[in-house]
């Protein structure tokens, strides 16, 4: 792969308490008062120190946080007013939407604008979440939890990523060729997500495989190494991931390579994977 040339997306999805398969999503289970309100707000503190890094400053550097949960969204850190070096906060002139306050950052050369909001506004009309903000995630070239990189986005304390080791019987063919066989799989489990079935290098036709430049982020597993899978005169481009140096929920799938239903046939003791 050419030095520089990886291509980065974000991979697989996260989830929250309402948003997805959370208790207050659209596909969550059941409760036994009733209906859910179709638009629900929840908020609690959040204890982890966070810090934002611009241009080499240090933007945000807070242990107040706020985690806000809303229907249809992922989780929003909010954090005091405060806590954002003012020196660099310029107001920024109302954007799509007026009634929120927004400010723009300014360190050293680089301006980036209207990457600091206010909260939503309340049923009366007033901040959610008065004298506190949030800070646009890609808006800032680094992030920190505690003294950890946080990558692609913020971490959810409601997902969560299991790593099981199994003994089915994982067959993935393309074009009825076999690419990989394996009775000693990992199951990995993720919050929302389908049961992905990580099949060692070693049970796989390594000689189909060509390193893709996509490498995806995960603020769950780490860094996403794609695949492209070369079989019978075809290449199937991003057929499959590994993950190079994963983070300590994704260790026990290191060395393991997971390949998309939808781009070969997965089989798993007998039954076609479908998601």
């Amino acid at each position: 792969m050419p030095a520089g040339a990886s291509a980065r997306r974000h991979g697989g999805e996260s989830v929250s308490l309402t948003f997805g398969s959370g208790p207050f999503g659209p596909g969550g289970g059941e409760f036994d008062f009733g209906p859910l309100p179709e638009h629900v707000r929840y908020w609690e503190r959040w204890p982890r120190r966070m810090r934002a890094v611009l241009a080499g400053e240090t933007v945000l550097d807070s242990r107040r946080a706020v985690l806000l949960h809303e229907t249809g969204t992922f989780p929003v850190h909010y954090f005091p007013l405060d806590d954002i070096r003012q020196d660099l906060l310029e107001e920024a002139e109302a954007g799509r939407e007026p009634e929120i306050r927004r400010w723009s950052v300014r360190a050293g050369e680089r301006l980036v604008e209207h990457c600091v909001a206010a909260s939503p506004q309340a049923a009366d009309g007033s901040e959610l979440l008065e004298d506190y903000v949030t800070v646009e995630f890609a808006a800032m070239d680094r992030w920190f939890e505690e003294d950890d990189p946080v990558y692609a986005h913020p971490r959810d304390p409601y997902h969560r990523v299991d790593v099981r080791s199994a003994s089915r019987h994982v067959i993935v063919r393309r074009g009825g060729q076999v690419v990989a066989e394996s009775l000693r799989p990992k199951l990995l489990f993720e919050t929302s997500n389908p049961v992905r079935f990580y099949v060692p290098f070693d049970d796989v036709r390594i000689d189909l495989l060509a390193r893709s430049e996509t490498v995806s982020e995960c603020p769950y597993k780490g860094d996403g190494q794609h695949w492209h899978l070369r079989v019978g005169g075809e290449e199937v481009r991003d057929a499959a991931w590994s993950l190079p140096h994963p983070l300590a929920e994704g260790m026990a799938a290191a060395e393991h390579v997971c390949f998309y239903p939808a781009k070969v046939e997965t089989e798993v003791d007998g039954e076609r994977v479908t998601d």
